[in-house]
């Protein structure tokens, strides 16, 4: 088999850590990074790779979104009850595509794609960044991931069907039985929702689902499994349950307080915040043309301040943040929009760079292999036409980028793109 190699000669680097103080080769062989270095690519070894030269411009990893519904193109839409059924898998076709383009080579679905979204990008059979399965959102009675309406009808959005089971579940016995039926069909993580949510019209963020006991037991057959949960968690109780009952990363945090800001750096626990995603709700809703019902559209409004401040008390504080934009909530591939809301936030830019590389990286891969320019991780790779040097850039990097590689292999190209 003939090895495959790319060097990327002269970059600005970021390497998923930090800024590298001088031109930089990175070294690309079979998938994987071979080599990083001034010079590096100048050995032997290397002489009859592809070189591509990046003098005056930026090379940062493959960049991680860890809150997508690749499925879901406008929750909590009323035109989902008049669609087909099957529309939303060919939509996820589009949408991952679009992901992919934005320069986001992992992320974690968070409800909505089956394993056989999965194995089509892993087979080539379709483009998109590499996926984190939770398969279904798990959700009490009545709760946020609990799709009835009061006219009986259950939506279809994220409606069960053989590769989704249900996620709704009760009790003790239910919630373990729930998540093993996860499991079995390929869920990578668990999500539940442990308070209600801006998109459920018939529940308060502030309140808080499924108890500790029930948490409890879902943290540790996910555990049992070599895996972890995620919770979506808006209202202080119900996130600082999340917390103590060993629940890895907290959605959106809308509502921090001192004690449980102090309860993540206590447990090492990840915050993604999702900033982007009552933004989403405001902007659709001024087009006038969104679906929502109106109480989803005060909801966004009222939660909007609360949420930007708690985020940034909990940035101040050191909490690890994982970028992630709750896309399909948002138009998919305007994910980096999240990277300029979380500088507002306070963060710097190596700080958000970071985000959505080495920090998201190490949660979804924690031996490694994503987030990271380093010697033997995967040849994730985003090609900027310019030098990114300030947080001021980041509204325009979708603009900024140039080639977008994964596993080595480039998968989108502007001056092609724009051709077609």
């Amino acid at each position: 088999m003939t090895s495959t190699s790319t060097i990327f000669k002269n970059a600005h680097v970021f390497n998923g850590a930090e800024f590298l103080s001088e031109p930089t080769d990175v070294v690309f062989v079979d998938g994987v990074v071979a080599a990083v270095g001034p010079g590096a690519g100048d050995a032997e070894q290397h002489a009859a790779a592809t070189v591509i030269d990046c003098t005056g411009k930026t090379l940062l990893p493959g960049m991680i979104d860890l809150h997508i519904h690749s499925t879901s193109s406008n929750p909590g839409s009323l035109q989902a009850f008049v669609e087909p059924f099957s529309l939303q898998f060919y939509e996820s076709v589009r949408n991952l595509e679009a992901t992919l383009r934005t320069g986001i080579t992992s992320a974690r679905d968070a409800g909505g794609a089956d394993l056989g979204a999965k194995v089509a990008q892993e087979s080539g059979l379709i483009k998109g960044p590499r996926l984190r399965l939770a398969i279904s959102i798990m959700s009490q009675t009545g709760g946020h991931g609990d799709f009835w309406m009061p006219s009986g009808v259950t939506s279809p959005s994220l409606a069960p069907h053989p590769g989704r089971p249900s996620g709704v579940a009760d009790g003790v016995e239910e919630v373990r039985k729930s998540v093993r039926t996860l499991l079995r069909a390929g869920a990578d993580q668990i999500k539940i929702c442990s308070t209600g949510g801006v998109l459920s019209p018939a529940d308060d963020p502030r309140h808080s689902q499924f108890s500790l006991e029930e948490i409890r037991v879902i943290v540790e057959e996910a555990e049992a499994q070599g895996k972890y949960v995620m919770s979506h968690a808006q209202g202080t109780e119900g996130i600082r349950n999340a917390l103590t009952a060993g629940v890895r990363t907290i959605e959106h945090g809308i509502y921090l307080d001192d004690e449980t800001i102090q309860m993540f750096l206590d447990k090492g626990a990840y915050l993604v915040p999702t900033l982007a995603a009552p933004a989403a709700v405001i902007k659709k809703a001024e087009t006038g043309t969104s679906g929502l019902s109106q109480q989803v559209i005060d909801k966004a409004h009222r939660v909007y301040d609360d949420h930007l401040a708690s985020v940034r008390r909990a940035i101040g504080a050191g909490v690890k943040i994982g970028m992630g934009t709750d896309s399909g909530v948002g138009v998919h591939g305007e994910n980096l929009e999240e990277l300029a809301l979380l500088a507002g936030a306070g963060m710097s830019l190596r700080q958000v760079l970071a985000s959505t590389t080495s920090i998201a990286g190490e949660l979804i891969t924690p031996v490694g292999s994503v987030g990271r320019l380093a010697k033997g991780h995967l040849a994730d790779a985003v090609v900027l036409n310019g030098k990114l040097e300030s947080t001021d850039q980041l509204p325009r990097l979708q603009s900024m980028i140039e080639r977008v590689f994964q596993n080595g292999v480039q998968q989108f190209d502007a001056e092609t793109h724009r051709q077609n």
